[in-house]
């Protein structure tokens, strides 16, 4: 909103300084500090807040070290972290954005189904929450908003450079121009560009490095393509938001884990979303060019200044959960924004922390049911399931374990930002 009213007051008043709204890193900065702010000034009151209603977390026994420290430690932290994301967003970011629009659809979303799952868990006193088949409508509804609007909205473009009588439509998938245009580009000389309509995404560590849904439509025939790709790119995002939400919610089990790296997952995908919405980068680095995707890094700066922020309280030993509030919302975040800057395809690196602990519960179930068919008594891989537990049980203290999955993280992070030039 600040956006528009310092544009208006320079345009019209010729305002001194208003135009440093126009950068986005300046925006992006000032979203980063007000949602610390927030976070570390509205965490504190709404700590004490869920203190006096006492809205505390109720600890099973699973045979851990120091749970039993943790009863009753507030939870449904993740209010702060939604409050310190949305409120940012909202000022500083051209909110008519439609993908700041849908970042903020997916965060109030999974964020509201989150909610009512700490809801019936605190104040209905029912240890299962809501029920698991209620999530998954949930997690699947955001999949097929963010999947018709990444595939139809007609602002969701990616811009192609026009070389001599090329008509800018490439593939079947690619037919859709949105318009036309000329700019300067990173040599200074003035080329024709197209913005295109386009179910594509990215492949890691390939010179080729764009890969096009209608490929994968194309196996059920060439004739069916534009009815098959549309079904078939909403799934896969489906899917997405599915797992990834579902990796943040696991991950979320011991003090600041997942906090920290969805943190640092932010901070990685900030650095993509600002690269390719500049033209000039892409051209460089030779990435997608994604028209109006930089404005993303305000809401991402939001995003990561919020779990810094949170981070005050969650760190071992934590002063507040964030419960399925946040933790869904954490994910849902997260998978949405991989699939906005079209890097789909790298969430297994840049999402490494959540996808082994997603498969650590599956291979462990997976091992348990198989060995009891077998041999008639369960079996398991890991001392417990998520692999945080694993390490817990073999002695390890939980801060211990989160500072080393947050070295990991860091790692996987730079691994993904090294694909911007291993192509």
């Amino acid at each position: 909103m600040l956006y528009y009213l310092f544009t208006y007051l320079r345009d019209t008043f010729h305002l001194s300084g208003a135009g440093l709204f126009n950068y986005i890193t300046f925006r992006a900065a000032m979203a980063i500090i007000l949602s610390l702010v927030i976070s570390m000034v509205m965490g504190k009151r709404l700590i004490d807040f869920l203190r006096y209603k006492q809205i505390g977390e109720t600890v099973r026994d699973l045979g851990l070290a120091g749970e039993t420290q943790k009863k009753g430690t507030p939870t449904m932290g993740g209010l702060i972290i939604i409050a310190a994301i949305i409120i940012p967003t909202l000022l500083f970011a051209r909110v008519l954005n439609v993908y700041i629009v849908l970042m903020l659809v997916s965060t109030v979303w999974l964020g509201l189904v989150g909610f009512l799952d700490d809801y019936i868990k605190v104040f209905k006193k029912n240890k299962e929450g809501l029920a698991g088949k209620f999530k998954v409508m949930g997690q699947v509804g955001l999949g097929i908003i963010v999947g018709l609007t990444m595939y139809y909205n007609n602002h969701v473009v990616v811009s192609r450079q026009l070389k001599g009588s090329e008509s800018g439509t490439y593939n079947a998938a690619e037919k859709l121009e949105v318009g036309r245009f000329s700019r300067k580009d990173e040599n200074g000389k003035l080329q024709n560009y197209v913005n295109v309509r386009t179910a594509t995404t990215t492949i890691p560590f390939v010179k080729s490095h764009e890969f096009s849904y209608e490929k994968i439509a194309a196996i059920f025939g060439e004739k069916y393509i534009e009815y098959t790709t549309p079904f078939i790119y909403i799934l896969f995002v489906i899917f997405i938001i599915v797992a990834v939400s579902n990796g943040a919610n696991i991950t979320d089990g011991v003090d600041g884990l997942a906090t920290g790296v969805s943190a640092i997952i932010g901070v990685c995908l900030g650095l993509f979303a600002y690269l390719s919405g500049n033209y000039l980068f892409a051209g460089y680095l030779n990435i997608m060019d994604i028209p109006n995707l930089g404005e993303l890094s305000i809401f991402i700066g939001a995003f990561v200044g919020a779990c810094v922020g949170f981070l005050w309280y969650n760190a071992y030993p934590a002063q507040v959960f964030m419960g399925d509030t946040g933790s869904l919302a954490l994910g849902g975040i997260i998978a949405s924004l991989a699939i906005i800057i079209r890097k789909e395809l790298l969430i297994p690196i840049i999402c490494g922390i959540f996808l082994v602990e997603n498969l650590s519960v599956v291979i462990q179930v997976w091992n348990f049911k198989r060995t009891k068919k077998k041999y008639g008594e369960g079996r398991r891989i890991f001392l417990m399931a998520p692999l945080h537990h694993h390490f817990q049980k073999k002695g390890y203290h939980e801060a211990k374990i989160v500072t080393r999955f947050w070295i990991i993280g860091i790692l996987l992070a730079i691994m993904s930002i090294v694909t911007l030039k291993i192509q």
